[in-house]
């Protein structure tokens, strides 16, 4: 499903895996329904905004790392040279 771009399989999936005996797997299923139709976007449709959360997450891994250590001058500095 996630490499060939098949979200219309979602649904056969989340009824074989509701019929399975992994609990932890049920709770997966039970919050990808919450959302079904996104999900089922996120799977078929070619764009992805997989780029900006990745830029989002260095960002904020290079603000944790220098947390109390300077301000927002030496934060865009390294953001820019990273």
């Amino acid at each position: 499903m996630l490499t060939e771009r098949e979200g219309e399989r979602l649904p056969e999936w989340l009824d074989a895996v509701r019929k399975d005996g992994l609990p932890s797997l049920h709770t997966l299923a039970a919050g990808i329904d919450r959302d079904r139709d996104a999900v089922i976007a996120g799977l078929t449709l070619p764009w992805s905004s997989g780029v900006v959360e990745g830029h989002g997450n260095r960002i904020k891994m290079l603000k944790r790392q220098m947390f109390g250590r300077a301000g927002f001058r030496l934060l865009r500095k390294r953001v820019l040279l990273s």
